[in-house]
């Protein structure tokens, strides 16, 4: 067995460095198998590089132009990738702040990052999935105590809700108020207080 986990360990590290086709070849599989930004295509091929060198005689790769020309080909599309994941992450009751870090992390610029995050109202709603899909607040089978409650802020806040949000649900009377409180800024844009 011993053996065996050394020949396999072995094995990966002893693959064949790349060349300029291979890298090409793993930067296009990449982008047909995930949606990505230009900036987790350029962390990695950089990382694939690192990790089994370049062939020697050849000169060494300009990982950001190769970026650049799929960009440019229409593979890679920052923008709609910010979209797509911006509206994945509210969907599924993350925060702006949350939205904000997972979109930074992979390289999407500032601006396009403050483009498509949550309105106000939209914020509202991601923190009314949240408490719904994690039982928080009015919609736990039972009151929560006071400790529960400072947990579930927490677990919200983590979340990347804002404090105040996170206090308006985690604090609701019950299920039709944090409902009000969620819709209140879709249609007359008052401030939804209680």
């Amino acid at each position: 067995m011993r053996a065996y986990r050394q020949e396999c360990q072995q094995g990966k590290r002893g693959r064949r460095p790349l060349d300029a086709v291979q890298l090409r070849d793993l930067a296009l599989s990449y982008v047909a198998r995930y949606a990505t930004s230009a900036g987790k295509l350029e962390r990695y091929l950089a990382r694939k590089l690192a990790e089994r060198g370049w062939a020697e005689g050849e000169e060494r790769p300009d990982i950001a132009a190769l970026v650049a020309r799929y960009v440019e080909a229409g593979y890679i599309d920052d923008a709609a990738y910010a979209r797509m994941k911006a509206s994945g992450l509210q969907g599924r009751g993350y925060g702006a702040r949350r939205v904000q870090q997972t979109l930074a992390e992979a390289g999407v610029d500032q601006a396009l990052r403050d483009e498509v995050t949550a309105d106000h109202a939209a914020r509202r709603h991601a923190a009314l999935t949240m408490a719904r899909k994690r039982r928080f607040g009015p919609f736990a089978p039972l009151p929560p105590e006071r400790e529960v409650r400072e947990k579930q802020l927490a677990a919200m806040l983590r979340a990347g809700h804002d404090l105040d949000m996170a206090r308006e649900m985690v604090n609701a009377p019950s299920i039709a108020a944090a409902e009000e409180w969620a819709a209140a800024l879709d249609g007359d844009g008052n401030d939804g207080a209680w």
